[in-house]
């Protein structure tokens, strides 16, 4: 922090009790917000069985959710900026109740969909917001870093609970559950945000108080992301060469190509084009793509592994992967240090190179459950990498950016994690399944790819990162 002398400050180290009230209360939300991203998707064929959605029909369980997550998400995080993240917060938070109690409820197909496009719609709202509360609530330097490893772990944590939670829930109670445990949760966070968080902490700041929304700009890059996600869905059931994914695929672009030329002209642009010309930002959300969409996608493989080729159940499956969780948490309460002493760059780096060998080591999965033990410690030191690298990124992708630029940074970070788990899943199961031979072999196969991917990931993050412009906190 530069004073008025120009003499930089030490940053501040130790959280008041007020910030461990915000820290708190934003990182729980977090939480419910990952975990119902992943609760579901144990439950689905017995959610197919109840209401009657066909086996070709489920995948839309997942995509009425994913489709309004990713598209509306940077969206939201520029409207946080310009009309108050408080009050974004609590509108996301409100409408989560409404779409779990409407999916809770729900008696037919479209009722259940209804539900989770708003649950969706809700989480494009609610995280960026929750994201940049984090962000401007406490200063970049170690505070920041010591936060967001906290919420990268919980996020993570919250994916692979959601799992568990999922097949816990369905098993003991109804898979109706996996929505309504979010009614009254959300009805607390309504009732406390207000107690925690004042109107200074999420108010817009003065300058974008009288800023417009850029409409044009908006239309399209939602437009774009909408069709980008959808596409990506079909062309990972129907397959790449189905010529409505392809369709959407080519308005994808189209769009987003319109978008960057609205940007270009816009008084006041959406995404201003000097913040995604910084290497931080750029550069950041590279390596955190490329770190979302790695790990979710071996998450998939590993499920299919542990249920197709070993036999578990659903609930065996979640449980063993929640020594994942346990290694994903430990790198998140971990990454701030090792941030502060080798950068973000390297951190990044770093933490995209251990995963990557632990990913590689899973190659040396056989048939038998022998190689259970091999399985669980690569998938924990993995996790560990991963979070490591996910703090980094987010450290990174939301440095050197005045507060009210905070909700469009941590949406851009939002909109990367989001259309990475989208993209992820489908390009490793159409590899998986591309050679026609064993289920084994075609888990081998993707693997492969995905050590290599993120090998790659870690090597373009070191080279086009310089370390200049990381702030090393």
């Amino acid at each position: 922090m530069a004073t008025l002398t120009g003499v930089t400050a030490p940053a501040a180290t130790r959280m008041t009790s007020r910030h461990r009230l915000i820290l708190v209360l934003l990182l729980g939300v977090q939480f419910m917000l990952a975990i119902d991203f992943s609760i579901l998707n144990v439950a689905l064929p017995v959610v197919g069985e109840g209401l009657g959605f066909g086996l070709g029909s489920l995948q839309w369980i997942a995509t009425a959710f994913a489709l309004p997550a990713a598209g509306f998400t940077l969206l939201f995080g520029r409207v946080a900026d310009l009309f108050g993240r408080r009050r974004m917060l609590l509108a996301g938070m409100g409408l989560l109740a409404v779409g779990s109690l409407i999916g809770g409820l729900a008696t037919s197909p479209a009722w259940l969909l209804t539900g989770r496009v708003l649950q969706g719609l809700a989480t494009a709202i609610a995280t960026p917001a929750a994201l940049s509360l984090i962000t401007t609530s406490f200063p970049e330097g170690p505070l920041r870093h010591r936060a967001l490893g906290l919420s990268g772990a919980l996020m993570s944590a919250g994916f692979t609970a959601g799992a568990v939670l999922g097949g816990v829930l369905t098993d003991l109670l109804s898979w109706r559950w996996a929505f309504l445990i979010n009614v009254p949760i959300a009805v607390f966070v309504l009732v406390a945000t207000p107690l925690v968080i004042t109107d200074r902490d999420g108010m817009a700041t003065r300058r974008d108080r009288g800023a417009r929304l850029d409409v044009p700009g908006a239309i399209t890059v939602t437009g774009g992301l909408l069709a980008l996600v959808y596409g990506i869905t079909a062309a990972g059931t129907q397959g790449w060469s189905d010529p409505f994914a392809l369709g959407a695929l080519v308005l994808a672009a189209v769009l987003l190509v319109a978008f960057w030329v609205a940007e270009r002209h816009a008084p006041a642009p959406l995404v201003p084009l000097r913040v995604l010309a910084k290497r931080t930002v750029t550069w950041g959300n590279v390596g955190g793509f490329i770190a979302f969409a790695t790990e979710t996608s071996l998450v998939f493989l590993m499920t299919l592994y542990l249920q197709q080729v070993l036999g578990y159940s659903a609930m065996a499956t979640g449980l063993a992967l929640g020594v994942l969780g346990a290694g994903t948490f430990a790198g998140g309460v971990a990454a701030p240090r090792i941030m502060a002493r080798l950068g973000g760059r390297w951190t990044l780096a770093s933490g995209l190179v251990l995963q990557a060998v632990a990913t590689a080591a899973l190659l040396g999965l056989g048939e038998t459950r022998s190689g259970l033990p091999l399985l669980l410690v690569a998938t924990a030191i993995g996790g560990f990498g991963n979070l490591v690298a996910i703090v980094a990124f987010m450290g990174t992708a939301t440095s050197g950016l005045p507060d009210e630029e905070q909700g469009l940074a941590t949406g851009l970070a939002t909109m990367t994690q989001q259309v990475a788990i989208t993209l992820g899943i489908p390009v490793m199961s159409t590899i998986a399944t591309a050679g026609g031979g064993s289920v084994l072999g075609g888990i081998h196969a993707a693997t492969l790819a995905n050590a290599a991917i993120t090998l790659a990931g870690a090597a373009l993050v070191a080279g086009f990162l310089r370390r200049r412009a990381i702030t090393k906190g």
